[in-house]
């Protein structure tokens, strides 16, 4: 049933649209061609074997908001502070390399958020079970 004289489209028309311009768009997150499944386990392996840091997009919008930038051996000291924790059964951890402070969840492997010194007034940190001078 096509209701088109009050100017309401119906839900085949609605369904019609949406999956023209489904077809029309280019799939920019995976040109690859691989399915979701097939890419979170290459992405869940790689961390695995690599013991690779994942960055929330949360974290990743603190680094750039407040210009931070990691160097290679930061990072590395990151990763290891990281490492510690987990062996220590910490879930979630305050790391400080340097100046800055990282609050990891260890089990994902997952920096939750990054800040610099200049960055809170309080240096208050909530939510952690433990931290880690790396």
């Amino acid at each position: 049933m096509n209701i088109q004289n009050n100017g309401y489209l119906s839900i085949e028309q609605l369904t019609d649209q949406y999956r023209k311009k489904a077809a029309g768009k280019e799939n920019r997150e995976n040109p690859s061609g691989l399915s979701f499944q097939e890419i979170l386990r290459q992405r869940s392996r790689g961390t695995e074997e690599t013991g690779d840091l994942r960055f929330s997009k949360h974290a990743l919008n603190r680094l750039n908001d407040r210009n931070i930038e990691l160097d290679n051996l930061q990072m590395e000291r990151l990763k290891a502070g990281a490492e510690k924790a987990g062996e220590k059964g910490i879930r979630d951890s305050l790391v400080i390399v340097d100046q800055l402070a990282f609050i990891v969840n260890v089990p994902n492997k997952t920096v939750v958020t990054a800040m610099d010194s200049t960055a809170t007034d309080e240096n208050i940190f909530t939510n952690i079970n433990g931290a880690v001078i790396a």
